[in-house]
């Protein structure tokens, strides 16, 4: 099943651009927008494998290069996702890399420059990287802070897009698109989603992403109530206070009326 992504800007042009000189490409943007999308559309688009990392602060350098493991034959070294990419050509992907630890994001730096080569210390190699590898990693800006954020020598390697949620009227094409809904419905969810990312001084810490809009969209389709749809996939997910969650009822009960 191909992967549908429908362009903000010129960033597919970018990323090929990107591909083509071997850069490293740094997709900023907040949860739900589109960046896992993005990575696989363009994975199918230059035909290479996706090698999908989700970095958390366990991670360690041996999760992503590779270790010994040992089977009824003895031992023998295992490569992590990063090294398979490296060898067999590939695009690695490390979703939100702020969250993984800074010694863990060091091995990255030999490839993410001219050399282009990863070391392994437990083996005694060093490769060089396939002529159709590439480095992609992403994180949420809004989850930076003093502790968590890119290191600028690691920042400065690689190119950056910027990310944000769709336009409207693309915003809707991509609802439509993934979830069969009816146009109308489509652009209910649409207004609903832009009334709650202009909503302040709420303890909202993440606005509504496009992802939630087309699971609420999902469960209209299957024949559930668009208000309760809209409670489960949307409301219930952005907020545990109750201030807020009678706030955004309220919103959407302006657009959906609540069953009796």
């Amino acid at each position: 099943m191909s992967s549908y992504y429908l362009p903000q800007a010129n960033e597919v042009e970018l990323f090929e651009a990107a591909a083509g000189m071997n850069l490293p490409v740094l997709i900023k943007g907040p949860t739900g927008c589109g960046k896992t999308r993005f990575i696989e559309t363009m994975g199918e688009k230059l035909g290479r494998e996706v090698y999908t990392v989700v970095c958390h602060d366990d991670l360690s350098a041996a999760d992503l290069v590779g270790r010994h493991l040992i089977d009824e034959n003895g031992t023998y070294w295992q490569d992590g996702p990063l090294t398979k990419a490296v060898r067999n050509g590939g695009i690695c992907y490390l979703d939100e890399i702020i969250e993984a630890r800074k010694d863990t994001t060091v091995v990255l730096h030999s490839l993410a420059d001219y050399r282009r080569v990863l070391p392994i210390d437990r083996t005694g190699e060093l490769i060089e990287a396939h002529p159709d590898f590439m480095l992609v990693v992403s994180y949420n800006p809004g989850y930076q802070n003093v502790l968590k954020g890119m290191k600028p020598s690691t920042k400065q390697r690689f190119i950056s897009l910027s990310f944000t949620y769709p336009k409207p009227d693309i915003e809707k094409e991509v609802i439509l698109k993934e979830s069969g809904i009816d146009e109308p419905t489509a652009q209910k969810l649409v207004n609903i989603a832009g009334e709650i990312r202009q909503l302040s001084d709420s303890d909202i810490q993440e606005a509504v992403s496009t992802r939630l809009l087309i699971y609420a969209a999902k469960l209209m389709v299957k024949g559930f109530d668009p208000y309760e749809a809209c409670m489960h996939s949307i409301v219930e997910s952005l907020s545990d206070e109750e201030d807020v969650l009678e706030v955004l009822r309220k919103l959407i009960s302006l657009h959906f009326t609540q069953a009796k």
